[in-house]
C-alpha cells in the first residue's frame, strides 16, 4: 500500500527517527502507526543495546518532594553527552521517573518496567547509552519531614530527613541542612558516629598508629594520639559533629530544636559514588 508523506512525518515526530526508517517501518506494518512505533522501538533498542559499553559519564540528578514535605525521592540518570543531558526530552524523562519513584517505599529506588520504557524511548531518539544509575526515597512516616536542594546545574542534589513530631523543623532549618551537606568538605559519611562503618574507623586507627610509631612516640602517648586523631576524624566526617558551613562556631547538632533529630541524608553528585 502507498504510504503518505503525512504518515511518515507523523511517525518521525513521535519517534525522532529518520524519514527512510519511518517509511520502511510503515511499509512493513501496512501503515499501522502503533505497530510501526513498536517495530522501530525494537530495532532502535537493538542498536542501542550494542552501545551499552559506551561510557555514560554525563547526566542529571532530579528530586521530587511531596507537597507536605513528608517524603522525597532523588535519582541520577546518566547519558553519553551533556547535550543530551540538557535537552528537554531528557529532563522530562527525569521528572517523570523521579515522580514515579516518589510513589514507592522509603529506601533504594527499584527501577520498574514503566521507568525502563521511558528511558528506552529517550535512548531510541537520542541514540545514546542512557542508564538509570541510582535512586533513594526518604521519609514516609507521620513524623518525617524532608528538605531538598538541587544545584542549578542538575549535577548535585541533596535530601535530608528529620524526625519532627511536633513540626518544630522549619523550612529554614531544612534548607540550611541541605545546603551544608551539598557544600561541606569532606562530605559527611554518616549522621552520627554509630553510622560510620567499622572498617573505615579501623583504617583510620591503623593510619594514626603508624604515624605515631613513625614519630617515635612511646605506647601511652601513641594511644592518646590515636584517640585524638579519631576524635578529629569524627568531627570532620560525622554530620552532627561537623562545623556548620555558614557559622563554624556552631556544630550541626547545635542547630536542631529540642525534639528534632536528623534521621538520614542523601547526597548525589554526578559521577561520584
Amino acid at each position: 500500500m502507498a504510504i503518505s508523506a503525512k504518515d511518515v512525518m507523523g511517525l518521525r515526530k513521535k519517534t525522532g527517527l529518520g524519514m527512510m526508517e519511518c517509511k520502511q517501518a510503515l511499509t512493513e506494518t501496512s501503515g499501522d502507526m502503533d505497530q510501526a512505533i513498536d517495530l522501530l522501538r525494537q530495532r532502535g533498542l537493538a542498536k542501542m543495546d550494542g552501545r551499552a559499553d559506551r561510557v555514560a559519564a554525563e547526566g542529571q540528578v532530579a528530586i521530587a518532594i511531596a507537597p507536605d514535605k513528608s517524603k522525597a525521592a532523588i535519582i541520577e540518570i546518566n547519558t553519553e553527552t551533556d547535550f543530551t543531558a540538557g535537552n528537554d526530552s531528557f529532563k522530562a524523562m527525569l521528572n517523570t521517573i523521579v515522580a514515579e519513584a516518589l510513589n514507592g517505599p522509603a529506601g533504594p529506588v527499584q527501577k520498574t518496567d514503566a521507568m525502563q520504557k521511558i528511558i528506552d524511548e529517550v535512548r531510541l531518539t537520542t541514540k545514546e547509552n542512557v542508564q538509570f544509575s541510582r535512586g533513594q526515597v526518604l521519609g514516609g512516616t507521620d513524623a518525617a519531614k524532608v528538605g531538598s536542594y538541587l544545584h542549578f546545574t542538575g549535577q548535585i542534589g541533596v535530601l535530608v530527613e528529620v524526625e519532627s513530631p511536633d513540626g518544630q523543623a522549619g523550612d529554614d532549618l531544612l534548607t540550611d541542612l541541605c545546603m551544608h551537606v551539598a557544600a561541606v568538605s569532606p562530605v559527611p559519611i554518616a549522621v552520627s558516629e554509630a553510622g560510620v562503618p567499622e572498617e573505615i574507623v579501623q583504617k583510620e586507627r591503623e593510619i594514626a598508629k603508624a604515624q605515631a610509631i613513625e614519630q617515635g612516640k612511646p605506647p601511652q602517648i601513641a594511644e592518646k594520639m590515636v584517640e585524638g586523631k579519631i576524635r578529629k576524624f569524627y568531627e570532620a566526617t560525622v554530620l552532627l559533629k561537623q562545623a556548620f558551613i555558614k557559622d563554624d562556631k556552631k556544630r550541626i547538632a547545635d542547630l536542631l530544636p529540642k525534639g528534632v533529630a536528623i534521621k538520614n541524608f542523601v547526597r548525589y553528585q554526578l559521577g561520584v559514588e
